[in-house]
């Protein structure tokens, strides 16, 4: 028997909307740790995204060797390790043949010989448990070979097929393990036709390039653990074949998805049971949609207990007019409030842009109205939902800049006379 916990997508290093996850991950990491402990788990499957860019901070890399050297104290005796699209293939490369030392094999990109992907796990007495195809991102130059002159039809057909004849390479390759009673697990990072995408994730292929159905895999595979999409999912109903998910939120589009690792347990040459682990959120997204007078009392009444860190919002504020008194009253809300903090602000008009005299009622006259009145009236009228935060202040510098301007005239105006 062999306990197995398949996690994807854990894009170190990422920032969203300028503000680092570093706390999130790092807590991450240690639960993940203590889990492996708790389920007893021999092999760990991290099916690409480890970064979030080709060039990690030296802050993600700290995290990614710090829990490397951690996970090599617990119980579990191998973790197999595989490039995804935003992962580069020559810093994840880079330290392969030492960690090899450790047990933990890397795979940042295909190799050209399909058996350098074929890793045979063995148990601490070396008696062999569990075959992994370990298949990273695949690149175009992975899978096919450029045809001048073809179609985007043409195009994706080949690449399709170049990925389902990727995978169809291992069944030789794997045969004699089958016949030994040994289960077969293959890895991919890659967009599963009838999967869910969040906002997130961004398009491996152009349009719907790369993508294959679960049928497409071959049978050998007992189970076939995925990376790149961040809610967890199954592939065409087929059990075996499914998304783990990424640990935490890293967009306000999964604020209310479930976040899960996945543990398989190998017995008697098949896979036995799978089991959705959930993962603890550690900062709440929280999303507040509607008019200034629907989300301030959301805002002021939300409470963060259960969580450790602050919970980031994002505001999606409906008005007709006055958006930059409308700002100001939300950012007053938000200070009012420390367990949330506003993170990104979109702002939609539900009415259509009106002239400078059309916003002004019937019971108004423009010399009534003071300048800076005027003004927000006007970016209204010619900027409509775009923000224009930084035009007001500079607009405000001028209002206190002018009394000093009209003194220096006056002053200049005496001296002349006199």
């Amino acid at each position: 028997m062999i306990r197995v916990l398949h996690t994807a997508d854990w894009h170190l290093g990422q920032r969203l909307a300028g503000h680092e996850r570093t706390e999130e991950h790092r807590a991450f990491l240690t639960w993940l740790c203590q889990t492996i402990c708790d389920q007893k788990i021999d092999l760990l499957v991290i099916a690409g995204d480890i970064f979030d860019t080709g060039f990690p901070s030296n802050t993600a890399l700290k995290l990614y060797y710090d829990f490397l050297r951690e996970v090599k104290d617990t119980c579990c005796q191998e973790v197999v390790v595989i490039g995804g699209n935003h992962d580069s293939v020559s810093t994840l490369n880079a330290p392969a043949e030492f960690l090899r030392h450790y047990k933990v094999h890397v795979v940042g990109g295909a190799p050209e010989n399909a058996a350098d992907q074929v890793l045979l796990i063995s148990s601490a007495l070396g008696e062999p448990q569990l075959v992994v195809c370990a298949v990273p991102f695949l690149r175009d130059k992975d899978v096919r070979l450029s045809v001048p002159g073809e179609t985007s039809e043409e195009r994706e057909a080949r690449l399709k097929q170049g990925i389902c004849d990727h995978y169809s390479q291992f069944s030789p390759l794997v045969d004699d393990y089958k016949k030994q009673g040994i289960p077969v697990l293959a890895t991919g990072h890659l967009f599963a036709a009838g999967s869910s995408a969040s906002d997130s994730e961004k398009e491996i292929h152009v349009g719907n390039l790369g993508q294959i159905t679960g049928d497409q895999f071959p049978t050998c595979f007992d189970y076939v653990a995925l990376g790149h999409l961040h809610r967890p999912q199954v592939v065409n109903k087929l059990p075996h074949i499914r998304y783990s998910g990424s640990p935490i939120p890293l967009s306000f589009s999964e604020n209310t998805d479930r976040k899960q690792v996945v543990v398989l347990e190998f017995a008697d040459g098949k896979l036995a049971s799978i089991q959705d682990l959930p993962v603890p959120c550690w900062r709440k997204l929280v999303r507040f949609k509607g008019t200034l007078d629907e989300i301030l009392p959301k805002i002021l009444a939300y409470d963060n207990i259960e969580f450790p860190h602050p919970a980031w919002a994002e505001v999606q504020l409906q008005y007709e007019h006055n958006l930059h008194e409308h700002t100001a009253k939300l950012h007053e809300a938000f200070a009012a409030n420390t367990c949330v903090h506003l993170l990104i602000h979109r702002h939609q008009r539900t009415i259509s842009d009106q002239s400078l005299d059309q916003q002004i009622t019937q019971d108004q006259d423009l010399a009534d109205l003071k300048p800076k009145e005027v003004f927000l009236k006007r970016c209204e009228e010619a900027l409509g939902n775009a923000g224009y935060d930084e035009l007001v202040s500079t607009f405000d510098e001028l209002l206190e800049l002018m009394p000093q301007q009209d003194e220096e005239i006056r002053q200049t105006a005496n001296v002349s006379v006199s």
